[in-house]
This record gives structure tokens, C-alpha cells and sequence, in this order.
């Protein structure tokens, strides 16, 4: 048996896809939400913190937030080799917030890049087994993707 928690954190990103043959091929935005699950052992060490948890919900929340939230909130994610925003963003003040990335910004690919950024950050101090087995990205109400390992 196994026991998953999850825990998610949202933000405010903007985003385009090129060669989309809709609307979303124009710049617009949304809420995302990414959704961390995490599968292990409960601790089971007597006296500690997270006695009888897999992981402090708060650390998860953490992790979240410095390797997702603080990096695409309120910031507009750009695909490596879309040359018409990299030259429009050129004309922006440095403040602005553009994350290049070497992937179209697909909720698809979002998911695998957030899975990438927040796994290795994943650790137990009590030796119970502990890792990230999906991310799930909420792009709409009704528009999820997944990453899984």
C-alpha cells in the first residue's frame, strides 16, 4: 500500500502557441494551477514534525512556490524560436517578466517542465520513501494535462 497527497500552487502566466490553428495562437493569458502528487511512506519516526505525514504540506508548498510561482507568475512564457514575440519583447523594459523556454508553452509541455523543475526538490530528512509522481496543470476549468513518471 501506498499513500499521495497533492498540493498546488497557481499563477497568472500568459502565453502563446504559434502554430496553433485557433485563437490560441494569439497572446492571451490564464489562472494555471499546477498540482504536485506525491506517493511514499508515511514517517513513522516517534516525536518528529512530520510524524505520520509523507511530506509537511507546507514544504510542498514551498518548493512550489520558489520553483513555479516565483518563476512564470505574472510573467509571459516564450517559446525559444518565436521569433515575433522574442523581437516584440526586445522593445519591453527589462523588468519585464519573459521566461524563454525551449518548448512550445503547451499546458502539455508546462506540465513536463514543472515536473522537471520541482522533483529533485522532493526529499524526505526521515528516510521514508518520497518522490514526485505527477504534475497536473490546470489551464481552464476544464483543460488538464499531465506529466507522470
Amino acid at each position: 500500500m501506498t499513500t499521495t497527497i497533492r498540493r498546488y500552487v497557481e499563477t497568472d502566466t500568459g502565453h502563446r502557441v504559434p502554430n496553433h490553428k485557433s485563437k490560441c495562437r494569439h497572446m492571451h493569458g490564464h489562472r494555471y494551477r499546477f498540482e504536485a502528487e506525491i506517493e511514499g511512506d508515511i514517517v513513522e519516526e516517534k516525536g518528529v514534525s512530520e510524524e505520520g505525514m509523507l511530506i509537511d504540506f507546507s514544504d510542498v508548498s514551498n518548493i512550489l512556490t520558489k520553483y513555479i510561482h516565483d518563476v512564470i507568475d505574472h510573467a509571459f512564457v516564450v517559446y525559444e524560436n518565436d521569433t515575433i514575440l522574442l523581437e516584440m519583447f526586445e522593445q519591453l523594459p527589462p523588468e519585464h517578466r519573459t521566461v524563454i523556454v525551449p518548448f512550445i508553452p503547451t499546458a502539455e509541455n508546462l506540465a513536463k517542465w514543472a515536473f522537471e523543475q520541482v522533483s529533485p526538490h522532493i526529499k524526505t530528512a526521515y528516510g521514508n520513501r518520497l518522490r514526485l509522481i505527477a504534475m497536473h496543470v490546470r489551464e481552464t476549468p476544464k483543460s488538464w494535462a499531465s506529466w507522470k513518471e
